[in-house]
């Protein structure tokens, strides 16, 4: 099934396609037409599932149709429990909104920094992803109207829940005009959820996508390094260097980062460039390519456009960062070990991540052996 037949317009699925994305997801297939109808939805599906784009391509595409609310009134409303929820949902639309007939203005609104630079660039903004406590503040200073909102969607539901912002939610609530579409996605149906959903959804379609088959990991070498933070750069060109990989790709946890490793990779005289969200599509297709072809040692992802990066025979992939959820893990070290080739997978762990890795290892049933880099001349 293409993402036309699903009632995207042509555009999009020629963005798609230069992303290396062809074919929708599950969650994908049975949620988009469902939202372009108009109707409200309960998606449930796990992280990495492809919830994101399940509604931002449909309300991209309702955005083209319908009018474009000016001043501090927005179109759409997505809620988000934190801070790196908020800039990964804010990639994504700022990618797709590149194939979009019309200017479509996306913000991200969090926590944890100076509220009075959002509150400068809320003029005219179509969709705001917020974090529930940030969105308040905002509010009370007159800095945004969700009194038009068309539509709301709750994303990781069950993570904001569980994180206390019920209080929070139902006073955004309250403020919200009472016909819209709601589109709540989780990746549980919990109690919690449940009782959203009676307040929340109007007849809702709900969609529940199992798990998918987990990748074969047998086919992979994995080895983590323990290493101080300011160890991971030059370790990174070792493993680089001493393995004499001519194909490697490297996973960051945000744009920034993927930037800084890229650039430093190059400074050492490794030839490295980063892929993400903020890239032009140029940028991105034409780094993409060149690492396909071979012509390019190194690429540096974030989680988002990973997806896209199938490539048959890639010796080996380096989580220069840990994902959030075990699952992604399972993605990013899946993209080597193919074909009935071997791979080799490495891991950077500091202090503050090694008990996300220990959790990482026991959700994936395996032990990874660790070295510590300080044993390691480099």
């Amino acid at each position: 099934m293409s993402f036309q037949a699903l009632g995207l317009s042509v555009l999009f699925e020629e963005l798609l396609s230069k992303n290396n994305i062809n074919i929708p997801t599950p969650i994908q297939a049975q949620a988009i037409p469902e939202i372009l109808k108009g109707k409200d939805v309960l998606g449930i599906a796990k992280t990495g599932s492809g919830k994101t784009a399940s509604f931002a391509l449909p309300i991209l595409t309702n955005l083209e149709k319908g009018k474009q609310l000016q001043n501090r009134h927005v179109n759409s409303l997505i809620l988000v429990p934190t801070r790196e929820l908020a800039m990964q949902v804010y990639e994504v639309f700022q990618i797709y909104s590149q194939a979009s007939k019309i200017r479509i203005k996306t913000l991200a609104v969090f926590g944890g920094v100076s509220i009075n630079p959002q509150m400068q660039k809320l003029q005219n903004v179509n969709i705001l992803i917020a974090t529930p406590g940030r969105l308040i503040e905002l509010i009370e200073k007159n800095a945004t109207s969700i009194s038009s909102v068309e539509t709301l969607v709750l994303d990781e539901a069950d993570k904001m829940l569980n994180l206390g912002f019920k209080a929070e939610i139902d006073k955004i609530l309250s403020l919200l005009p009472k016909k819209r579409q709601n589109l709540l996605f989780s990746a549980t149906l919990s109690e919690d959820v449940q009782a959203v959903k009676a307040v929340l959804l109007d007849s809702p379609v709900i969609i529940k996508v199992e798990e998918e088959a987990k990748h074969d990991t047998d086919a992979i070498k994995q080895l983590a390094y323990y290493c101080e933070d300011a160890e991971k750069g030059p370790l990174l060109r070792h493993i680089i260097r001493s393995n004499k990989f001519k194909q490697v790709l490297v996973f960051t946890s945000s744009t920034y980062k993927a930037d800084n490793v890229a650039d430093k990779l190059r400074k050492n005289k490794i030839d490295a460039q980063a892929i993400h969200g903020k890239k032009s599509q140029g940028a991105r297709v034409t780094a993409l390519r060149r690492f396909k072809e071979g012509d390019l040692r190194v690429l540096v992802a974030t989680d988002i456009l990973a997806r896209g990066i199938d490539i048959e025979y890639l010796p080996c992939v380096i989580n220069y960062e840990l994902p959030r959820s075990p699952k992604d893990y399972i993605h990013r070290i899946g993209r080597t070990g193919r074909a009935g080739e071997t791979g080799e997978a490495f891991s950077l762990i500091t202090e503050e991540s090694a008990h996300h890795f220990k959790i990482i290892q026991k959700k994936m049933k395996k032990q990874v052996d660790m070295i510590d880099a300080k044993s390691l001349n480099f």
